[in-house]
């Protein structure tokens, strides 16, 4: 068999669990990774090229004749990776810049989720500072603030105050914490409830969903404090019955297809919405994102049994409904370790001290997300730095090995959060009607 080389875009943990997953495979023999890190640099060649230079990544993919590139991160997809690759004959993984408006412009998505009847909060969207801040004052609090576009999962305001919401409006328009992607703000309204991640493979016609997942995206325990990339994972969610999955699916990910395709942008990649459900059992979308999750690609690849190159070239190829995906029983969770400061201001080229202990631990796996390599080392080079993942049984047994491993790894300034998956305890679960739980 002619084995197949693959280039993984990207630098964090997700990269570095799909980089793991797909060395699995028997197809696949060398693996690239622009730029990688730390983790990534022991499975695979990495390569000094950025995430979001794609000239450089297309040369390099022609020069060696890449069979597959798989896209991590969403920036590259918003500017245009996948249509650039294809142009030029090159198999990639990931939808069209077209496609990925539906995570690259919260407005876009808004809109579309509105034409499409998709559930979600009520919101009017502004690229006049000045109006934006008029329509607060004829709206309840507490508000949800966005920027428009690409902000790492940190352009998310809970505004709970008048004086917070002006703060927010004027850090995301006016000064432009978040650069370009602070043109446009929706405003909404705040739902509240458990927040849940389905993912869907899609190849343009067919889909294949995983299981479901639960994200912890502010930085302090009990969901205090400001958002992040994501804190710590759990999959599937206990509560979350295949009745529950299937009316999601129905209503969030297949008429936004059908929504693309009438645009004539057909969708191929992974599309994933988070939900917030209500102890009713009402559910509405947060966000679409137009790329495997991070954290969730993390604990996604501990519980996939099957080949991973086979499913993606799948998608590439549009022979999704010819594959047959199969999942392992049990429970994996994902516990991020954090510097000291994130998301804010923090410190780089720390010593990270316990690695190999904690992969010694039984079902343990140690994806690195923010690290690199000095003087033979390994350091933080990010604000995610590590990804502690753990199988087990039970959500409690996963859970346990998790921190397990956690409390053997050290770095100055190291924060995570204690109560990953607590969210998913039974005292909350029991206010659900029955129907969604079983």
């Amino acid at each position: 068999m002619t084995k197949r080389s693959v280039l993984v875009i990207g630098s964090g943990g997700r990269e570095h669990a799909l980089t793991w997953k797909l060395a699995q495979s028997p197809q696949v023999g060398k693996i690239y990774v622009a730029p990688g890190n730390a983790g990534t640099a022991q499975l695979a060649e990495n390569l000094l090229i950025t995430a979001t230079d794609i000239p450089a990544l297309l040369t390099f993919a022609q020069s060696r004749k890449v069979d597959l590139t798989v896209v991590g991160p969403d920036d590259p997809l918003a500017m245009g990776i996948v249509d650039e690759f294809r142009s030029a004959g090159l198999a990639i993984f990931g939808p069209t810049k077209a496609a990925a408006q539906i995570e690259a412009s919260k407005a876009f998505a808004k809109d579309l989720m509105t034409s499409q009847q998709v559930p979600t909060a009520k919101f009017q969207s502004f690229s006049s500072h000045a109006k934006a801040q008029e329509y607060l004052k004829t709206q309840k609090l507490p508000l949800v603030i966005k920027a428009d576009g690409l902000a790492l999962g940190k352009g998310v305001f809970i505004c709970h105050t008048i004086d917070e919401a002006a703060s927010a409006l004027d850090d995301i328009m006016l000064k432009k914490r978040f650069g370009a992607a602070g043109g446009q703000v929706v405003i909404e309204e705040l739902v509240k409830g458990q927040e849940i991640s389905i993912h869907a493979l899609c190849d343009g016609t067919s889909t294949a969903m995983f299981p479901t997942a639960q994200d912890h995206k502010p930085i302090g325990e009990g969901n205090t404090g400001p958002n992040t990339g994501g804190m710590g994972v759990i999959a599937p969610v206990p509560w979350a019955a295949p009745d529950l999955v299937k009316q999601m699916t129905e209503r969030t990910i297949d008429p936004i297809l059908e929504g693309l395709t009438k645009n004539n942008t057909r969708y191929t990649g992974c599309l994933y919405p988070g939900l917030m459900i209500s102890p009713s059992g009402d559910f509405n979308v947060l966000e679409y994102n137009a790329r495997f999750g991070d954290p969730e690609t993390q604990v996604y690849m501990r519980l996939l049994e099957s080949d991973l190159y086979e499913i993606l070239r799948a998608c590439v190829d549009g022979t999704l409904d010819q594959t047959d995906i199969k999942w392992r029983p049990g429970f994996a969770v994902t516990v991020v370790l954090a510097s000291g400061g994130y998301p804010g201001e923090y410190q780089k080229g720390l010593p990270i001290a316990g690695l190999e202990a904690a992969s010694k631990l039984p079902d343990i796996e140690l994806f690195h997300a923010g690290t690199s390599i000095k003087d033979g080392d390994v350091v933080t080079a990010g604000g995610r730095v590590l990804n502690v993942t753990a199988t087990g049984a039970t959500l409690k047994q996963a859970l346990d090995h998790a921190y397990e491993a956690v409390d053997q790894i050290k770095f100055e300034g190291m924060y995570f959060r204690r109560d990953i998956g607590a969210k998913a305890a039974s005292d909350w679960v029991d206010q659900f009607p029955a129907d969604i739980t079983k």
